[in-house]
């Protein structure tokens, strides 16, 4: 049975991909607001850099709840391979034990 991927949570590994493009792209906001709050300061632009320290405030607090959320992904990826690999080991115990005897 053949079941085509129609969005990117259709599973965990192109979830864990998904979720690493979020991280990338959150990666580069943050340099951004960086470079933004240092033109702010430069220029004593007080109110300006206010909100972009709230920015980056915000950004920082998103990259923590992504990683956390790819390290879930990660451990949901390794427990359903862990599944997977158990349920075929009886099988696979069997063939070992039924070839022996050959």
């Amino acid at each position: 049975m053949s079941h085509h991927s129609e969005t990117p949570f259709d599973n965990i590994e192109n979830s864990h991909q998904y979720v690493a493009l979020l991280a990338d792209a959150i990666a580069e906001a943050q340099a951004d607001v960086d470079a933004q709050i240092a033109l702010a300061v430069s220029e004593r632009a007080e109110r300006r850099l206010e909100a972009l320290q709230l920015v980056s405030y915000n950004l920082t607090k998103l990259n923590s709840h992504i990683m956390t959320s790819r390290r879930i992904l990660n451990d949901l990826r390794s427990l359903r391979r862990l599944l997977l690999e158990e349920r075929t080991l009886p099988y696979a115990a069997s063939e070992k034990t039924s070839g022996a005897g050959v």
